[in-house]
């Protein structure tokens, strides 16, 4: 198969390194309006050759798109109209309903496959790209029914090359549950880097003083911000839900905090550790993944 990756960053990198391992696609072309990206991706090897007039999706028999989910939407329709009609258009965005409801009255609609392979790391760029990202990891599909048979056995081959374990969901679920178990924790790291910031002005203090702790807590704070102001916008409404439950919370702390109450304060911490069972159950379900493949 033919493949064309719109976005040849850290997503659509570990993709072309995955899939051309996996020996799935023969050639891959890149698109990225980011010149230094794409050349980058061309000096690296992750594709073969850079598409800067769009040509090679006139003959493409898949088409993967790792850009921000805004451009997706603005995007998507555009793709369908250009692509043969036996090509498969697959998305990698962060959020779903509003990606769906872009195409939901396409005369192409088929031929394109809602998913979001949940991996990720808060590097961005191809020169970030790496084998094995997606091994073990969880991709979601959503409206399966509204894709081709053919578009979603192309999709399933393509995400077992990756090494994803593919559920199915409808995009609203998605949304509701991604705002709480993604994308709350990254707007939580964002603010946490920005009000530390604000505070330890001197960041030699933050040098001298930051922990482990503090540093995997913020982890997250590299991320893109463009790719994820998108993502928070086409989300808004679940994860403003979110926010609010996160900041009851907060305030519930600092509540027991001010009196002192350590008692509360303690069945507060001993509760989130029920966490840990959660955790080590992904954990465990990754390296059983990896085991069987």
């Amino acid at each position: 198969m033919k493949g064309v990756i719109i976005g040849v960053g850290l997503i659509g990198g570990c993709m072309a390194l995955d899939l051309r391992k996996a020996k799935i696609l023969q050639s891959m072309a890149g698109i990225d309006l980011n010149e230094t990206h794409a050349q980058q991706a061309l000096e690296l090897g992750l594709v073969d050759s850079i598409d800067r007039h769009n040509q090679q999706l006139l003959e493409a028999d898949v088409v993967l798109l790792a850009i921000p989910v805004n451009a997706i939407i603005a995007m998507l329709p555009m793709i369908l109209e250009a692509i043969p009609p036996h090509a498969v258009v697959i998305d990698t965005g962060s959020t779903k309903a509003g990606i769906c409801r872009a195409v939901a009255q396409h005369p192409r609609r088929q031929q394109f496959v809602a998913a979001h392979p949940i991996a990720g790391t808060e590097n961005s760029g191809p020169s970030s790209a790496f084998y094995g990202l997606f091994q073990g990891k969880t991709n979601i599909i959503c409206e399966r029914e509204k894709s081709s048979t053919q578009a979603i056995e192309t999709a399933l081959h393509i995400f077992q090359g990756l090494g994803l374990q593919t559920v199915y969901m409808e995009p609203e679920e998605h949304d509701k549950h991604v705002a709480y178990v993604s994308h709350l924790s990254h707007v939580s790291s964002f603010l946490l880097g920005q009000t530390v910031l604000d505070i330890e002005r001197d960041e030699k203090n933050i040098f001298n003083l930051a922990g482990s702790g503090f540093s995997s807590t913020v982890r997250l704070a590299k991320s893109s911000p463009e790719m994820w102001a998108p993502i928070f916008e086409q989300n808004a409404e679940y994860l403003s839900q979110a926010l609010l439950e996160y900041i009851m919370h907060l305030q519930r702390f600092q509540y027991h905090l001010m009196k002192r109450d350590t008692p509360e304060m303690l069945a507060m911490m001993k509760k989130s550790n029920q966490i840990r069972r959660v955790l080590e159950g992904i954990e465990l379900k990754t390296q059983q993944t990896k085991t069987t493949q």
